[in-house]
């Protein structure tokens, strides 16, 4: 009882403080905005502000898909392998087989949404109607009850993933549809990513937590009673789907495309628009390596605090959930941040952060008695740099979406986020493939809390290394970015006027 006592009052108190310095933050924002910024949505057709509340109900969207994406992230290889009971590398397959199956499934998802306009909204709608089943096979992927049966596995992961691409390209469609006015963009973005890193903190901080206070009996590391890790993926997803209901209340699509056109939308539109949007290549580029950093990264942490530095639950909730934490302090203060250095900059500053950050835990990892504390600061460093880098790249997909309107006449959200789901899959596929690879060629053996020098090697370049040669890459191809804020105002304002 003292345990459970002890592991509850830290776990509230926690939460208690970061909601505390995130209220704050909002406060300060809220005010800021409302005094200084806040203009009549009598502005020009398009270039609509919005309210504190459909902001967050927008960014209510992120929180809600993150407590199954980021749970499938930081967790799900680690369930399959130690609780499940499949091999890593029928894991790793699987993997590959769900992202290769979105590959094909993302265009025709993105064709069928900005082709159709459902009653309820053309965008949001989809929150509610795929919300649902995708609520109920995310439960389904972290229950027990066929182990070690792979058909099960892929069934309900496969299933969960084709789901989720079903919310999230509408849900990327929906933020191009609400305004083009490029500051209103970057606000709604920050707010989007301070909520979609709530969603982080609470996965990466929480989970572990939820699922020691749910096991009865007392365990080293993460425990892997698999009843605990049902009933708090059940709690979750619920938690999930009344955030997307909240969404879909508080958005409304005002930027969208005529009936008329969107009557002649195609599949074949998505590799036409890949071919002549040159900025729309560049960030797909950038999210492959973007998403193939965090999938790798996430995947192997509960390995790191486990095998690496043989940590507690608690530690393991502290170390998940700093991956979360800076948003609080930094993503509120992106639009200042991009004022002052640029939208280039602040990519080249935030991601050598993180490349910083990595380089700092490699060397604690690395000492004879590494220290808890320094393991803690090289991840809040590491953590800043990728929050920041990563959060604010979603701004940069409505520029893309005008820019293509601007060209073709077409705007065709849907289908852009589409393809830039595609190459978030295809960045997905790559870290689901190389960290199971990895654990299987240095003989990683979930058995045991104790691994060879060459197992524990293997996972510290999952945290470490390779993510920081993919933040590398992914400097060089941002750097190849071109629309810069007055040419995308330039041809918001052009689009506006030829639609007159």
């Amino acid at each position: 009882m003292k345990r459970e006592k002890k592991r509850l009052d830290f776990f509230f108190c926690y939460f208690a403080l970061v909601f505390r310095e995130s209220c704050l933050i909002l406060l300060y924002h809220f005010f800021y905005y409302i005094t200084f910024k806040m203009e009549s949505n009598a502005a020009s057709s398009g270039f609509y502000k919005l309210s504190w509340l459909q902001r967050v109900g927008f960014g209510s969207g992120d929180l809600a898909q993150n407590l199954i994406f980021q749970t499938t992230c930081m967790y799900l290889l680690f369930f399959y392998t130690d609780i499940y009971g499949l091999d890593a590398v029928d894991v790793s397959v699987m993997f590959t087989v769900g992202n290769v199956a979105n590959v094909i499934w993302d265009p025709i998802v993105g064709a069928l949404i900005d082709k159709h306009n459902p009653s309820l909204g053309k965008y949001r709608s989809y929150l509610v109607f795929v919300g649902i089943p995708l609520t109920g096979f995310a439960i389904l992927c972290f229950w027990n009850g066929f182990a070690p049966s792979l058909l099960y596995a892929y069934v309900t992961y496969i299933a969960m993933t084709l789901l989720y691409t079903f919310i999230n390209v509408p849900y990327g469609a929906l933020n191009s549809s609400l305004t083009r006015d490029t500051d209103e963009i970057t606000i709604l973005t920050s707010v989007r990513m301070f909520m979609a890193n709530c969603g982080g903190l609470a996965v990466g901080s929480g989970l572990p937590l939820l699922i020691a206070h749910f096991t009865e009996q007392e365990a080293e590391g993460l425990p892997k009673d698999p009843a605990a890790w049902f009933t708090t993926m059940t709690i979750y997803a619920l938690v999930g789907l009344a955030l997307l209901f909240f969404c879909f209340t508080q958005c409304k699509e005002r930027v969208v495309m005529d009936a008329s056109e969107a009557a002649n939308v195609k599949v074949s539109d998505l590799w036409m628009e890949f071919f002549t949007n040159r900025p729309l290549r560049i960030i797909a580029f950038f999210f492959i390596t973007a998403f193939a950093m965090m999938s790798i990264g996430n995947a192997a942490g509960a390995y790191f605090i486990n095998c690496n530095m043989h940590g507690s639950a608690d530690q393991l909730s502290i170390f998940m959930g700093l991956g979360s934490a800076p948003s609080f302090i930094f993503m509120p203060l992106v639009p200042i941040i991009k004022k002052w250095v640029g939208k280039k900059n602040m990519f080249y500053i935030f991601l050598g952060i993180a490349i910083t950050g990595m380089a700092i835990l490699y060397s604690v990892a690395k000492m004879e008695n590494p220290s808890m504390n320094l393991v803690y600061a090289a991840q809040f460093v590491k953590s800043t740099g990728v929050i920041v880098a990563t959060g604010y790249m979603w701004a940069l997909v409505p520029e893309v979406i005008s820019y293509g309107e601007y060209i073709s006449g077409k705007r065709i959200a849907g289908i852009v986020n589409a393809l830039t789901g595609i190459f978030f899959k295809a960045g997905m596929t790559l870290g689901s493939v190389v960290a199971p690879a990895i654990l299987a060629y240095v003989a990683y053996n979930p058995e045991s809390i104790e691994q060879s020098p060459d197992a524990e090697e293997g996972i510290l370049w999952l945290v470490c290394v390779i993510p920081a040669a993919l933040l590398m890459l992914a400097i060089w191809i941002i750097s190849k970015y071109e629309l810069t804020d007055d040419v995308i105002d330039k041809i918001n304002k052009e689009i506006e006027a030829r639609n007159k």
